[in-house]
């Protein structure tokens, strides 16, 4: 009986520790959002002078 206690308080510190572990992901990603404002929904477009290194 006692070792299933055990793997109660276990199991609930390791749901809690998850929990806590979620919104602090979240909290990261609302405070990455709002510090850059979405954009058209378009991602960024690179020419091709960004993409191949200079001839010599």
């Amino acid at each position: 009986m006692f070792q299933y206690r055990l793997q109660e308080l276990r199991s609930a510190e390791l749901i809690e520790r998850a929990e806590t572990r979620r919104l602090a992901r979240q909290a990261r990603r609302a405070r990455r959002a709002a510090k850059h404002p979405a954009q058209d929904g378009e991602g960024r477009v690179s020419g091709l002078r960004e993409r191949f290194a200079r001839a010599a």
